[in-house]
């Protein structure tokens, strides 16, 4: 099993940038895709999160309308589209995938890429 995130760099405030996170060795189609942050010493929280087939999605009121998150399931992969971006959406970003099936719960994570958002 791998997860793969992609996209992350250094930006100016106000612009944008595309994660991805290209997924392998397990049915992507039947996990539920997110994003989640950590910045420096805070918490990981929820950026972001999409449903198994794409028709729901969530996000963090912080980056509501800010941020979209999508994915393609025949390519396995799940993006996060970040615009207007601001200094404290500065962290380090990880694609997580969830699945619950009789009961046992199936979770696995990326290892992350950096965005900072600096002048």
């Amino acid at each position: 099993v791998q997860l793969v995130e992609s996209g992350g760099g250094l930006v100016q405030p106000g612009g944008s940038l595309r994660l991805s996170c290209a997924a392998s060795g397990f049915t992507f189609s039947s996990y539920v895709m997110s994003w989640y942050r950590q910045a420096p010493g805070k918490e990981r929280e929820l950026v972001a999160s999409i449903g198994s087939a794409g028709g729901s999605t969530n996000y963090a009121d912080s980056v509501k309308g800010r941020f979209t998150i999508s994915r393609d399931n025949a390519k396995n992969t799940v993006y996060l589209q970040m615009n207007s971006l601001k200094p404290e959406d500065t962290a380090v970003y990880y694609c997580k995938a969830v699945s619950r099936r009789i009961g046992v719960l199936y979770e696995y994570w990326g290892q992350g890429t950096q965005v900072t958002v600096s002048s």
